[in-house]
């Protein structure tokens, strides 16, 4: 959600919306491109069994249809809100849709694990061009005052309703064939780019260089810290290469880190850091995101493959979650003029590590009802609690011309944070699992020398998949547990800000996930 990153620079709003009387479908677009974006997130994790098992993913690299998209949105997300700034918000805008169309097609029909995942690289690409870019239209389209103030209420929804749609269009369209939740973004992708020329507004551009030695050095940094601890679930912690990724990986973040400490037109300043309160923000949604992620990637699998769940079925099962994140958000809004934030966000990392928890005691034989439901409404209403406030307190303080700039690393830090939380979670889970089944392979040795058949063999070899992958699972969630009550005890320490401080703010539209 980055608008305006340069330097001491106030951001101009835009050309004024001179001739569009068509404001209706002007925002119907802005939606319908973010919804587009949003729902990414969550539409492939219902189809990521069915992708598994079409193109020969394993365990280890599964995770990366999740994460090569998570990457290259939050890497370049803060690099694209800048491009709309210098060269004109419209026009990069309709690149990223037009992108992210294209990428779609490309995923649809892939053939290989290869050409999948760099199709989600591109989908990343595209979507840190539009996203934030989308947000920035609606003050160059809607005019100051109702219309505005209406149009940001839409998007804001949208937002909010893009895990829901996500959850039960996936569970659809993979009813179909998994490609289809690829292909279905690609028409929508090119009318709104067409539509884009005559509805949307361009904005005034703005004078700044572009932040690339940082977008490089940030991205590829974090790419190999996360290929290094994915790479660890298949070849172990001692392995050369997996110590040379993850090595270079920190090696580069630093770097960094540095090129943005001396960068005049940086595109995460420092000064944003810089305060005790956002530095805290910033941090814990960095592990909350690590939670969300691994809560919709090894749920999504284990309803499906486990439990034996359509996917539709999976998308419905899902819903509840999107429910009962709104109805905590919308009590968290309330609560965050009375209460000081970090009660409200600490309580919320609580009921995060309560759901976490109850996901961690799964059985092969749990049921959806007694041990899903219940923890699943925990989450969404932890997730509720901790978005709102975290949301005001990034960018309580700051000067005008860095609100942008301070939603937008909030969000960058979320889906940063669910990749390389996913590629750790994903190698913890990939080794229990192994383990296990190692474990029980003693046991199909006996049967095949019990003159059992084949058939029973095999049946056998499935039951033991299915308690070793819950397992695996069951040991990611309890990592999961000790993430969230860190967040909880890092958010009650470091969070001094006080309700009456953000009073005044509400530069930003309340982000839910």
């Amino acid at each position: 959600m980055s608008e305006d990153v340069v330097k001491g620079e106030r951001p101009v709003d835009s050309v004024p919306a001179h001739g569009h009387r068509n404001l209706g479908i002007a925002l119907a677009l802005i939606s319908m491109a973010q919804l587009m974006v949003v729902l990414d997130g969550t539409v492939v994790n219902i189809a990521l069994p069915h992708i598994k098992d079409a193109l020969g993913f394993t365990d280890a690299t599964l995770t990366w249809v999740v994460n090569a998209y998570a990457l290259a949105f939050g890497g370049l997300l803060l690099l694209g809100g800048r491009m709309g700034d210098i060269l004109g918000r419209r026009k990069v805008f309709i690149f990223g849709v037009v992108l992210f169309g294209v990428a779609s097609f490309i995923g649809g029909i892939a053939q290989s694990e290869n050409v999948l995942l760099a199709s989600r690289i591109l989908q990343g690409v595209a979507a840190a061009a539009a996203s934030p870019n989308a947000l920035a239209l609606i003050t160059t389209t809607f005019p100051a005052g109702k219309e505005r103030n209406r149009a940001m209420g839409v998007y804001a929804a949208m937002s909010g309703a893009g895990a829901a749609v996500g959850l039960i269009l996936g569970g659809a369209l993979t009813e179909l064939s998994w490609r289809w939740t690829f292909f279905i973004n690609t028409p929508i992708g090119l009318i709104v780019a067409v539509l884009a020329f005559r509805y949307l507004g361009e904005s005034a551009r703005q004078k700044g260089k572009f932040d690339l030695p940082g977008a490089i050095t940030g991205t590829v940094g974090l790419t190999s810290l996360v290929y290094g601890l994915t790479r660890a679930g298949s070849k172990g912690w001692g392995d050369t290469w997996t110590l040379i990724f993850i090595g270079a990986g920190v090696v580069l973040i630093g770097l960094f880190l540095l090129i943005e400490a001396r960068s005049r037109h940086a595109l995460m300043p420092f000064r944003i850091l810089a305060n005790r309160t956002r530095g805290v923000s910033f941090f814990v949604m960095l592990i909350v995101g690590a939670a969300m992620f691994s809560m919709f990637y090894f749920l999504g699998i284990f309803v499906q493959a486990i439990m034996g769940y359509s996917a539709i079925v999976t998308g419905l099962a899902f819903l509840p979650f999107s429910v009962g994140i709104v109805i905590a958000a919308q009590l968290a809004s309330t609560l965050v003029a009375k209460m000081d934030p970090r009660w409200i966000s600490g309580a919320g990392g609580l009921f995060v590590a309560a759901g976490m928890f109850g996901f961690s005691r799964l059985e092969v034989t749990s049921s959806y009802a007694t041990h899903l439901l219940p923890f699943i409404l925990l989450l969404s209403f932890g997730m509720g609690l901790i978005f709102v406030p975290l949301t005001l307190t990034a960018v309580s303080g700051v000067a005008d011309e860095d609100s942008g700039v301070g939603s937008a690393v909030l969000n960058t830090v979320q889906q940063i944070g669910g990749a390389i939380g996913l590629a750790l979670l994903g190698t913890v889970s990939t080794n229990a699992i192994k383990d296990k089944f190692t474990e029980l392979a003693p046991g199909l040795q006996k049967a095949a020398e019990a003159g059992q058949s084949p058939q029973q063999l095999d049946q056998l070899k499935h039951q033991f998949e299915a308690v070793a992958t819950t397992h695996g699972f069951t040991r990611a969630f309890l990592w999961s547990t000790f993430l969230a009550l860190g967040s909880a005890i890092i958010t009650l320490i470091g969070l001094s800000v006080k309700h009456k401080d953000l009073a005044g703010d509400g530069k930003t539209p309340v982000h839910i996930g």
